[in-house]
């Protein structure tokens, strides 16, 4: 038999980093409805208390008032919880960020770098006297917990619970059972366990956890939560069950459940191998979480970015630096984009009749489609393993008067080049146009277009993203926007050779040019 627990549910919280704190109002009543009919949880964290961001984040980021009363209603037999950033609240943001939080909300966490706890201490003995119960969730514990310093901190720390937070996901059975005897050695704060889950061991620990003290071990539905996400709700209550004969009634689990396995399916949180990899050497998981759901590099350009940081290296290869020998007086610049591929045929013509135009690539995807074109120079842009993914169709491309170019090192993702286009890959010197978004194919794009100083710069195949696309291509489409206008204000201006769904930029059709 365990010793007395409680656990809390925070899926709305961890798993808004998936959709960006949005949830429909159905989806939430019914995971409200499903959480107050489970007994053994006692804490539900409905998401964050923020002051206002200059970025779009959604209503479980803000929780204004109607969000934590609906919680209340819906969750009448429940404690309810939202959490606040340490690194962004001070003192005096209390009366804003709280006063809302008044009949509505039971504790208050705080998300809390090591290297801030004496502040976050500070901030818990305030929020205790307006009447709350708090909790210190400290993240890092791999990190701090070999760090006597800090464990000696903890003897001042003012609290209802303190929270060992495996943000890596990156401890085992053992380390937690160290870990939760050192820090009762240092204090009688009630602990709690929040695990992740990337070497899939987030039961495990917390079991062990439970076995050596905690009080309290947070969950998700699912998992959903940050990166490869967090013990699952229904696992944590099925093996309490089992080893506690709890008798625990699974009905009401049952319908939520296939509601967030429909969001997994979207969004697909889980362990994989790059957050395997950044778990096992405690690497960050933000990063790797922006990298996975962009959707932009590949697994194996991921894993060599992982390599390089294990391995502490600022990149894994070395290519000679772009030495330009002439200007261009126009440039297509050509897209990903479907239209690319619809209109390639017009495009030859034109640059047949236009020699001396220069095609720049933003990416490989539609080389194939311009291979034939013998006179006119080609460049094309490449990032992470972005020439990688035409490897098993180089053979039968003709790319020998292909120029190769990446961006300056060193690069995010490291530098992954098949064998075949080695010596025609060069590096830009650096990136002078923009500080914004060095990592991307259109900014290598419009850098080259600037070195080559050209009068006319036509877009083609540049499509943008339908209104249905997810967040992920969302995010992709704004920076493009913003590359696109910050072009146009160096006195340059754009203009589209096929239908664009971007804004501010000027468009013709390519059948009029020929």
């Amino acid at each position: 038999m365990l010793p007395k627990h409680e656990i809390l549910d925070c899926t709305l919280r961890d798993g808004g980093y998936y959709t960006n704190w949005d949830f429909t109002q159905d989806l939430v009543c019914r995971y409200f409805a499903a959480v107050n009919s489970i007994p053994e949880i006692t804490y539900v964290e409905i998401g964050y208390r923020s002051l206002p961001m200059k970025e779009y984040l959604g209503e479980y980021f803000y929780c204004p008032a109607h969000v934590m009363q609906l919680a209340r209603e819906k969750c009448p037999d429940k404690k309810i919880a939202i959490m606040l950033n340490e690194k962004s609240t001070r003192l005096e943001d209390l009366n804003t960020l709280l006063y809302p939080c008044e009949g509505y909300i039971d504790m208050i966490r705080l998300a809390v770098d090591p290297v801030n706890i004496e502040r976050a201490s500070r901030l818990a003995r305030e929020i205790i006297s307006r009447g709350f119960e708090v909790g210190l969730n400290v993240m890092y514990m791999s990190k701090w917990i070999v760090d006597d310093a800090f464990l000696a901190k903890l003897r001042d720390v003012d609290t209802n619970y303190l929270t060992l937070v495996d943000s890596y996901g990156s401890v085992y059975p053992q380390e937690v059972k160290d870990a939760f005897n050192k820090v009762k050695s240092t204090t009688n704060i009630p602990l709690g366990f929040h695990g992740h889950n990337n070497l899939e061991l987030a039961l495990a620990n917390s079991l062990a956890a439970l076995d050596n003290g905690c009080n309290i071990v947070d969950v998700t539905i699912t998992g959903m939560g940050r990166g490869a996400g967090n013990l699952k709700t229904e696992l944590l209550l099925t093996c309490l069950d089992s080893k506690e004969n709890n008798s625990f009634n699974y009905n009401g689990l049952t319908s939520i459940i296939s509601e967030f396995e429909k969001l997994q399916k979207v969004y697909e949180w889980g362990t994989s191998l790059p957050y395997m990899i950044s778990g096992a050497f405690s690497l960050p998981q933000k990063d790797v979480m922006s990298w996975i759901s962009k959707k932009r590099y590949t697994p194996k350009s991921i894993i060599n970015a992982l390599q390089n940081h294990k391995d502490q290296q600022p990149d894994n290869q070395n290519v000679p630096i772009l030495n330009l020998e002439s200007i261009a007086d126009t440039v297509v610049i050509v897209g990903g984009g479907a239209n690319s591929k619809r209109h390639a045929h017009a495009l030859k013509i034109f640059c047949k009749k236009n020699p001396s135009t220069v095609l720049i690539h933003a990416g490989s995807r539609h080389i194939s489609d311009f291979s034939d074109l013998g006179n006119n120079k080609q460049f094309v842009c490449l990032l992470g393993s972005e020439g990688y993914k035409m490897k098993d169709s180089l053979q039968s491309q003709k790319i020998a008067n292909h120029i190769f170019i990446i961006e300056p090192s060193p690069r995010l993702m490291g530098t992954i080049i098949p064998i075949e286009i080695e010596n025609q890959t060069y590096e830009l010197k650096e990136i002078t146009l923009f500080n914004d978004y060095p990592d991307s194919l259109l900014t290598i794009a419009f850098q080259l277009a600037a070195l080559m100083a050209a009068k006319t710069v036509y877009l083609f195949g540049l499509d943008g993203y339908d209104t249905g696309t997810g967040n992920h291509m969302l995010e992709v489409e704004q920076e493009n926007q913003f590359l696109l206008d910050a072009f146009q204000k160096t006195e340059k201006i754009l203009t589209s050779l096929t239908p664009t769904r971007y804004q501010n930029v000027h468009e013709i059709s390519i059948y009029s040019l020929i």
